[in-house]
């Protein structure tokens, strides 16, 4: 029961009742404690992951394959595959930056990414994901070619400024983050003007949506 927690949800008569939840990591531990054969594959496959991951970590270009075969399994088009890898060794290289910066903790690095995303897009990362009808997803896989070069840029840009001018702690580096995000911005305005219409797309990348309440009850009529 410790790894259990209590949310209020919605019952079927309407009304909201304390009910015991659990994260994917605490539905995992209780099927690796189920005592019954039908949790059986189940044990089976999450000791074969956690080979696999010990593997990896012997060998990193075993994770770098997975990760190219899962979104060639999702469908996404080779291009579009080196542009996504390239993109995560760009963001790793902006926050190796951030860190020397003074930038350690997760929520910082967010904070940092927000104004990046705010300054280009107008929408910080939360609010573009909603835009595009997402939840856990990631944001950049369901972004456009353009929308992830602007992302792409508007990181670099920060990055570049970073390198330069070595901002400490927080609040310089947001302020160098909403510059790289505004030279993004300068690029997606001209872009814009000569396309004359948006490149902000609420499309996610694979076409999918999830449905609301009320569409799940039409459904079932």
């Amino acid at each position: 029961m410790t790894i259990c927690h209590q949310l209020k949800l919605k019952s079927s008569d309407g009304k909201y009742y304390n009910t015991d939840v659990v994260d994917i990591e605490g539905m995992f531990r209780i099927i690796e404690s189920i005592p019954s054969k039908n949790a059986e594959p189940i044990k089976q496959w999450l000791a074969k992951l956690g080979s696999e991951r010990i593997d990896e970590v012997f060998d990193p270009s075993i994770a770098a394959q997975r990760a190219i075969d899962l979104y060639r399994f999702k469908g996404y088009d080779e291009q579009w595959i080196i542009k996504r890898i390239k993109g995560i060794q760009d963001r790793k290289n902006l926050t190796d930056v951030w860190k020397d910066g003074g930038i350690t903790e997760n929520k910082e690095y967010a904070i940092l990414t927000n104004e990046i995303y705010k300054e280009w897009s107008g929408m910080i990362a939360s609010e573009y994901k909603s835009f595009k009808g997402l939840r856990k997803e990631s944001l950049r896989d369901n972004m456009t070619d353009v929308e992830v070069l602007l992302t792409d840029l508007g990181e670099t840009a920060a990055r570049e400024l970073a390198k330069e001018y070595k901002p400490q702690g927080l609040s310089q580096n947001k302020e160098i983050a909403k510059r790289g995000g505004r030279i993004a911005k300068n690029t997606r305005d001209n872009l814009e003007k000569e396309l004359r219409k948006s490149v902000i797309s609420s499309q996610n990348k694979l076409n999918y949506y999830y449905l609301d309440e009320k569409e799940k009850l039409e459904n079932k009529k």
